[in-house]
């Protein structure tokens, strides 16, 4: 038998016997591990349970970004079992949206391909998609609390499914902590009345950024309301049924956040039950006022006041008078034995107590934080949407050694990282602005500028550097040591640092003051921050960042 040639080779292999065909031969096989692809906005599509339904609030941000950046890392993205098309595995939906239209507009190759990361489609994916948007959406554009609740609500949805059966708040929120978007049950009971009883109401207010505070208040009203009027409809003939009635006057309210008034909202509906139910007005309302405030007493968590005690050292003078002994029974006046009773507490040493407590606290405090209660009270709210716990400076700092020091942004825990605060961009922002904070001390903030590489800053110092004070060119050459310029700063000499360090740092020795304390607290959480900068740039994946939601 003659060899075969190349084109007899090939004829062969074209021939019809290896054609495709088939529908399962008409496509490839999706990778069976993580894998960089290209992919064309017309394979690409939204995730359909997408919990965000309004628009981003960065949306022209993000969107101005990629128009001149590109998509610096575009989202991972997965194919159900199937499917033909491609969808965003976990929050990327506003930019596949900003992409489509920056196509739209420019006809752009660079916004038509897309490099994306391909992850398999999991054992669990609906599941695993819809927790991973959820968390991806809580942590780059934040979510309304009715969008959050839809989400949940959906995922609930999926994990009855998986589970074959119904699940209890307290499972719910335990198997959504797992999957990595931690609920309060408390929370996710709110999130169901806000679903069944407030949205059909008031969709526009709710997706208009209606908070947790006022869903629970409304939902709170709404059990006080109705258990009224259960009890004070039995005895009349009323034509309307209370649920019907409450949708009707919430619906009245349906406007924007900032011009809806929850007290009037409750007037009209008390003005309304008053009529139907024949009853006095000031009557009902202090009826409902009074069932509202148990009703709120039995749902709501307590908030931590005062920091526990029994953690405290007790102070030397309860310690004896704990240790007396119970005097024993004497004979009363008629003879019998009077009842031992115990001690009195000892009240005089309280004061002392809160005094030194007082004291350990402001010895903590390097100098005050320009702060409000109204702040405090809007990070309180972000914590309780996002599900995380602010660290309590005044409970915290009789246990721990926090401090408190002033600026733009001030210190409460050198080592404690807030959620919105770790991502690269965010904390080279912020070490910019201590660094900049430290330079001031000694007037040369002027030669530290932010950059979007790095740490977040480089020292710039002309010639003139050399005349500098010398406290003043100390700090510098420490805040360029700690950049990680490339290149070194005309008129700072590293050499000399290894001399003037120690007195910069603990003030003994050498030419240069030494920083306040201030400076050095600022000092220490600037090397927290970049610390965690490092870490986060050199174990990211390569997607793992990216210009928005």
């Amino acid at each position: 038998m003659a060899d075969l040639t190349p084109q007899d080779m090939a004829a062969k292999l074209l021939a019809s016997g290896f054609e495709r065909s088939g529908p399962m031969a008409a496509a490839l096989t999706d990778p069976i591990a993580d894998t960089p692809m290209v992919v064309t906005l017309d394979q690409l599509r939204p995730y359909d349970h997408d919990p965000r339904v309004t628009r981003n609030p960065a949306y022209e941000e993000i969107k101005a970004s990629i128009r001149e950046r590109g998509l610096d890392a575009p989202p991972a993205i997965t194919r159900r079992p199937g499917e033909p098309h491609y969808i965003i595995r976990n929050g990327g939906n506003t930019r596949l949206a900003i992409l489509r239209e920056l196509w739209a507009e420019t006809k752009d190759e660079r916004f038509f391909r897309v490099p994306c990361l391909f992850r398999p489609w999991p054992a669990r994916g609906e599941i695993v998609a819809l927790t991973g948007h959820l968390a991806e959406n809580e942590l780059r554009g934040g979510l309304t609390f009715i969008e959050r609740a839809l989400g949940v609500e959906k995922a609930r949805e999926f994990y009855e499914q998986e589970a074959g059966q119904a699940l209890s708040q307290s499972e719910l929120a335990r198997r959504l902590s797992a999957d990595g978007f931690p609920v309060p049950q408390s929370h996710i009971s709110r999130m169901g009345d806000a679903v069944r009883y407030l949205l059909p109401a008031i969709p526009t207010l709710l997706y208009g950024g209606l908070g947790r505070h006022q869903v629970e208040r409304l939902a709170v009203l709404r059990k006080a309301c109705e258990r009224t009027w259960d009890r004070r409809a039995l005895s009349r003939d009323v034509s309307v049924d209370f649920a019907s009635l409450f949708q009707d006057v919430l619906s009245q309210f349906d406007a924007q956040p900032d011009t809806f008034s929850p007290q009037r909202m409750q007037d009209e509906l008390v003005g309304q039950m008053a009529e139907l139910l024949g009853a006095d007005y000031d009557t009902l309302a202090l009826e409902i006022d009074d069932s509202e405030s148990r009703q709120r007493a039995l749902t709501s968590e307590p908030p931590p006041v005062n920091p526990p005690t029994p953690a405290m050292p007790t102070p030397p003078v309860a310690l004896a008078s704990s240790r007396q002994p119970m005097p024993a029974s004497a004979p009363s006046a008629g003879g019998a034995a009077a009842p031992a009773t115990a001690p009195p507490q000892p009240e005089p040493a309280a004061a002392p107590r809160e005094e030194r407590d007082d004291e350990r606290l402001q010895a903590h405090i390097v100098s005050p934080a320009p702060t409000t209660d109204r702040l405090q009270s809007i990070q309180r709210m972000v914590a309780d949407q996002m599900g995380d716990k602010l660290p309590d400076f005044a409970a915290n700092v009789l246990h721990a050694i926090p401090v408190q020091a002033g600026g733009l942004y001030p210190i409460s825990d050198v080592w404690y990282i807030e959620p919105g605060l770790d991502a690269p961009d965010r904390l080279r922002v912020h070490i910019a602005q201590f660094a900049r904070e430290i330079a001031d001390e000694a007037a040369a903030a002027d030669h530290v500028e932010p950059r979007d590489s790095g740490i977040g800053f480089v020292c710039v110092v002309a010639s003139e550097g050399r005349s500098l004070p010398a406290f003043a060119r100390a700090v510098l050459t420490l805040l360029h040591a700690l950049s990680a310029a490339s290149l070194p700063a005309t008129g700072l000499d590293r050499a000399r640092l290894a001399d003037e360090l120690g007195p910069l740092l603990h003030g003994h020795g050498g030419t240069s003051g030494r920083l306040s304390d201030a400076g050095l607290v600022k000092l220490f959480r600037l090397l927290r921050l970049a610390r965690r900068l490092l870490d986060l740039e050199t174990d990211a994946p390569p997607c793992a960042t990216d210009n928005g939601a």
